[in-house]
């Protein structure tokens, strides 16, 4: 038997793999001969490559697709003899947390078979559904119903059982809202945040996994935290306190038009957006030990929706602005155009990608004009990164952190794939940095990485190169003049 597990929600971008496309779907079913091939995961919602255009229903010959959860669909075909060869006699059908706790640990052991291992992340589900009475117009997770809450010791075993098996990195990512884990639902629009329940779950992994080295969130829904602050609060100490730094609190603002989320019953107002980042900023801004603040939010913009009109690229784009004139930072800010799935109230609309000419310059303009600052003041220069990992050759080294939305890093020389390095920040792109390693042998390092250190241009540079070798600060302060600034990001071996 052949399972394939693929499909997204979101659009993205990729930099070393790339998710499977229907034509690599096809061949695989074509190659499997007679053996029974089974497709699920998000594709089931339907396929779409990019945002701007109608997710596609399709039915591939040579395959059976698993309209619900295809762990349950092929657990129940493996348990009955008759069906091996005949899936279409099961039907579908929805798995329980119950069965998660069981399958999770048994299956801990196949992240060894990663091409990255021991270097993979971990996605951690806490609950699937969404406790909102109405639901946003393009969103899927209606369709799991009403939040389903995992077990916190079904979890943390689970952590204990990947970690037994060598994982050290995890992501809480399989929720709509981390904040509204195990919430009470008080008939409100709401429910209300229980930080209790997320302070176990948080401490609980930490004792299953010692010596973790990254544990990092997603989702958190701008809504709850306004609604909720005084529980909201609690709820983002607990996560500085016990997760590793430069994590990432995604939210779901999706538009600052208040015409476009009154439309698409979207989770907050503008201002209710605003009230969340300041005080994810306020308790998570400050910087960690790998170089990153503690944590920040992160922001996601949808164009396409209902009611959109030129003006809400505007007010995208005020919004967006304000942020930055008010000192506040923001990790990662995504902007797509809407995926529209079938039985999504969005799937009744025809001109999702109205105004896609309006979507690529207003695209460009936030890159250039907001991405570009708040990425010198989430790492202004001289920041150091710990641990960034060396991934792809493409005339430079390009590399990240593990974790939630790592920077991608662009080193100016070639560097070992796989190889952990601390890097001095040195410069910007519109949504990267250039980095250095730290520290840098100052007798023994080429030209080309002495001029991106901290207050070194290329003149400076050759001076350097032409009086080494230096025996310490001093000699080399003796020697070369103005270059005090650079002293912090250096080393000195004969």
């Amino acid at each position: 038997m052949i399972i394939i597990i693929a499909g997204m929600t979101v659009p993205g971008k990729y930099l070393r793999g790339i998710p499977i496309n229907l034509s690599e779907i096809k061949d695989i079913a074509y190659a499997a001969m007679n053996r029974p091939v089974i497709l699920g995961g998000p594709i089931r919602l339907g396929y779409g490559a990019q945002g701007g255009s109608k997710a596609d229903e399709f039915d591939l010959p040579g395959l059976v697709l698993a309209l619900k959860d295809i762990e349950a669909f092929t657990y129940d075909i493996l348990g009955s003899k008759s069906s091996f060869y005949n899936p279409d006699s099961i039907p579908h059908r929805s798995r329980s947390t119950q069965e998660i706790a069981r399958w999770s640990v048994k299956g801990a052991f196949v992240i060894k078979q990663h091409p990255d291992y021991p270097y993979v992340m971990c996605e951690l589900e806490t609950f699937r559904g969404c406790g909102r009475p109405d639901h946003c117009s393009f969103c899927t997770e209606p369709f799991y119903g009403d939040p389903d809450f995992r077990d916190i010791t079904d979890i943390t075993s689970e952590v204990n059982y990947l970690y037994q098996n060598g994982a050290r990195y995890f992501r809480i990512g399989r929720q709509s809202d981390l904040f509204s884990f195990m919430a009470k639902d008080t008939g409100d629009e709401l429910p209300r945040p229980d930080p209790i329940a997320i302070e176990q779950l948080y401490k609980g992994i930490r004792i299953a996994a010692p010596q973790l080295k990254v544990l990092h969130m997603d989702n958190a829904n701008p809504g709850t935290i306004a609604a909720f602050p005084d529980e909201s609060e609690k709820i983002a100490r607990i996560i500085v306190q016990y997760h590793t730094c430069g994590d990432v609190a995604a939210m779901g603002m999706e538009s600052a038009d208040p015409l476009v989320v009154e439309a698409n019953n979207l989770k907050a107002m503008p201002e209710d957006v605003l009230d969340a980042i300041r005080l994810i900023n306020r308790i998570g801004g400050v910087r960690g030990e790998n170089g990153l603040p503690e944590l920040l939010p992160g922001i996601n913009i949808i164009h396409g929706l209902k009611n959109e009109t030129l003006e809400t690229f505007r007010l995208n784009f005020a919004f967006l602005e304000n942020l930055l004139d008010m000192g506040l930072m923001i990790r990662r800010i995504n902007l797509r155009q809407v995926m529209v799935f079938p039985d999504t109230p969005m799937s009744k609309q025809n001109n999702t990608d109205q105004y896609h000419d309006q979507f690529i310059k207003f695209k460009k303009k936030v890159q250039k004009k907001i991405d570009h600052p708040m990425l010198k003041r989430v790492v202004p220069t001289g920041t150091v990164l710990k641990d960034v990992m060396c991934e792809v050759h493409n005339g430079i080294t390009f590399g990240r952190q593990l974790g939630s939305y790592p920077l991608l890093v662009g080193i100016p020389v070639k560097l070992p794939l796989g190889r952990f390095v601390d890097i001095t920040v040195s410069g910007y792109g519109q949504r990267s940095i250039t980095g250095i390693p730290y520290p840098l042998d100052i007798n023994n390092t080429d030209q080309k990485l002495i001029y991106h250190l901290p207050g070194i241009g290329k003149k400076r540079a050759r001076t350097i190169i032409g009086k080494r070798p230096f025996r310490d600060q001093k000699d080399l302060c003796d020697k070369v003049e103005g270059i005090e600034e650079m002293l912090p990001y250096i080393e000195f071996k004969d």
